[in-house]
Formats: structure tokens, C-alpha cells, sequence
């Protein structure tokens, strides 16, 4: 080897070196010397990329990645961290190309393939992510990235029998190992399918690894809701509210529990506390049943009426204010109220049951 190919090599193993001990000034240095000797250098445009990236300074890693493949557009390190940096941006078009350049010359990297698979799911390109996910399987079972993705992606279709299929595999692999955001993935697709108590064990099972995890409370509570145990469930939203009372859904759901436990006041407040933050629909509507309960239905009405106005295609809307006025008994404006949330087009069962109801008497 020339003394000059000698001295290049030395420099860019140096930097290399320095990059891997986040040395990154340093690493930059080495880099940039070797670019004075030889401009077209890939080591060195890579290494300054890799650089970039690690500083989150993606348009600069970018920029060098792409002066690389211009005198060696094969270069898969340059691809793979012009994709990355892509992917990290956002610019998912862009990320795609790299990586689907990357995937002609090694379509065996599980780690590209799992990347690229990822990208076309959060892009919408269902079939081709399927595609590379099984692909990844084939060379690597139960490959976890993949498990996860395929999982994400028959959850994203409502297929979620199909998602926990995947799921649970993660889970059998090593349940003691087993990511927090996998058990509740599992407890998301049972409470969607409506299997409260097989959903339970779950989020349980990822509130003792991490105690206080948003998304095992909110799992609990709203499975104790779906089984008709608000005592329960009022335990949890409240422990969600303890981390954050502010949190204008939880206190519409604490709420909720609290009315259905025959606790008026403390619904209200909860509601009131919701609404003082933004307006929401459901705060609005359970205080409109806290006074249908109260004996006062034209409060109910009143508010109804306003909220009909701005969520017109709401049919929990009009349920509850046909409700109120038959609580007045008047049946007509009850039936005129569910007619015209007919004119919308919007087919519910609950509106049928109650018209029908209402007509037959």
C-alpha cells in the first residue's frame, strides 16, 4: 500500500475510533483531514454524516451522505445513514428511496428491512410494509421488530385478533423480558374487542414493572368501566389525575364514575373542572344527566339544545335531550328531536330502539 493510502487509512481508523467513543469533535477532525488529502473520500464523508448524526444535526449528515453517493452511489453506509436521517426528519418519502436503494444491494439486513417496513406503515403503504415484515420473518423468526410492526399494522386495520396473535408471541418469547408497550398493546386489543377481563392481567402485569405507566391506568380503569365497576375504575382515573389534574378526559371519565356511583357532587365538580380547562362535549352532557337525576330536565334541555347546535351529528346528543323531554312528558318534541338526527343519515341503534320506543307508545 502507498505511503499516502497508509496515512488515510490511519486517519480514518482514528476518527472512527474517536466516533465510537463520542469524541465527536474530534472524530470530525480526523474526517476533514482526510477529505484535504482526497475530497471524494467515503470513509470520510460517511464518518462526518455519521458525525452529524449523532450531534441531531440531520440536514448537515444529509448533506454528506448525499456527497458520497455522488462518486459512489452503491455506498450502503451512506444509504443507510442518508435514510436514517431522512426517517428522523420525517421526510418519509425521501427515507423510503434511501432505503429502498440500500435494499437493492443487501436485501438480507433485517435491521433496513424492519426500518423500511416501518416507514411504509406510517405512510400508509399497508401491503408493501406486510411484505418486508414477512420478509424479515423468514430470515429471522420471531424477530421482535417485525412482531411488533405486524402487530401495529393488523391493529391499525381494526384486525385485532390478528394483532394479538403477533402480540402474545412477544410475550411467550420472554415474558419476563417483555417490553412494557407490548403487555399494553395486548391489553389495548382485548379492551377493543370488548374482553375486559382478559385484557386486565396485562396492564396489571405492566403497572407492577412501572409503576405509575399512563397507559396501564387508563387500561385498567376503562376495562373496569367495561365491566360495570366503577369503583374500581374511579381508582385508577384518579391516580392518573394525582400525576395530572389537568387532564380534561380523565376528569370527564372520573366523572362519569362518580355519577353512575350516585355521587352528584363530586361528578359535577369533576365536570366543571373539565370545562374550566376547554370545553368538552361529554362534561357538558354529564352534567346535563347529573340534573336530569337532580328532578330538573329543563336544565338538561337548555344545555342540550346549545350543545345539539354544535355537534349536530352527535347521536349520544339527541338521545339524551329525547330523554329529558320525555322526563317532561313531552313526547312530541322528543320524537321531533330524534327525527332530525335522522335527516343527518348517521345510523345508530340506540336512536332506532328509543324512537321505535317513543312511536309505539
Amino acid at each position: 500500500m502507498p505511503e499516502h493510502d497508509e496515512d488515510i487509512a490511519a486517519i480514518s481508523q482514528h476518527g472512527y475510533q474517536m466516533l465510537r467513543e463520542n469524541r465527536i469533535e474530534e472524530a470530525e477532525d480526523s474526517f476533514r483531514k482526510v477529505l484535504e488529502k482526497e475530497p471524494t473520500n467515503s470513509y470520510a464523508l460517511v464518518g462526518l454524516g455519521d458525525a452529524a448524526r449523532k450531534r441531531d444535526d440531520y440536514q448537515s449528515a444529509i448533506g454528506h451522505y448525499g456527497l458520497c453517493l455522488e462518486s459512489d452511489p452503491d455506498n450502503t453506509y451512506a444509504l443507510f445513514g442518508l435514510a436514517d436521517s431522512h426517517k428522523s426528519l420525517k421526510h418519509y418519502t425521501q427515507a423510503i428511496a434511501a432505503w429502498e436503494r440500500y435494499l437493492r444491494q443487501d436485501d438480507t439486513n433485517v435491521t433496513v428491512l424492519t426500518r423500511v417496513a416501518d416507514v411504509y406503515r406510517k405512510t400508509k403503504v399497508h401491503d408493501r410494509s406486510r411484505e418486508l415484515y414477512q420478509q424479515v420473518l423468514q430470515l429471522e423468526t420471531d424477530n421482535p421488530y417485525a412482531l411488533i410492526g405486524l402487530g401495529h399494522l393488523h391493529f391499525d386495520f381494526k384486525e385485532y385478533d390478528r394483532a394479538l396473535e403477533y402480540w402474545k408471541r412477544m410475550h411467550e418469547i420472554d415474558q419476563d423480558k417483555v417490553d412494557i408497550r407490548v403487555l399494553t398493546s395486548i391489553g389495548n386489543c382485548y379492551r377493543k374487542l370488548k374482553r375486559f377481563k382478559d385484557g386486565l392481567p396485562y396492564y396489571e402485569d405492566a403497572l407492577e414493572r412501572e409503576r405509575g405507566n399512563f397507559y396501564a391506568l387508563f387500561g385498567l380503569a376503562d376495562c373496569y368501566r367495561g365491566l360495570n365497576d366503577p369503583e374500581k375504575s374511579l381508582r385508577f382515573w384518579n391516580q392518573i389525575l394525582e400525576a395530572d389534574p389537568t387532564n380534561k378526559v380523565i376528569l370527564t371519565r372520573a366523572g362519569d364514575a362518580h355519577r353512575v356511583m350516585g355521587e352528584l357532587d363530586r361528578a359535577e365538580a369533576c365536570y366543571e373542572k373539565a370545562l374550566n380547562i376547554e370545553f368538552d362535549v361529554y362534561a357538558v352532557l354529564g352534567i346535563a344527566l347529573i340534573n336530569r337525576r337532580r328532578g330538573a330536565p329543563e336544565e338538561a334541555i337548555r344545555s342540550l339544545t346549545t350543545l345539539m347546535e354544535r355537534e349536530p351529528r352527535n347521536p349520544r346528543v339527541y338521545q339524551e335531550l329525547a330523554q329529558a323531554y320525555l322526563q317532561m312528558d313531552q313526547r312530541d318534541d322528543a320524537l321531533a328531536v330524534l327525527k332530525e338526527f335522522k335527516k343527518t343519515g348517521i345510523h345508530n341503534s340506540y336512536v332506532d330502539e328509543l324512537l321505535a320506543r317513543i312511536e309505539l307508545n
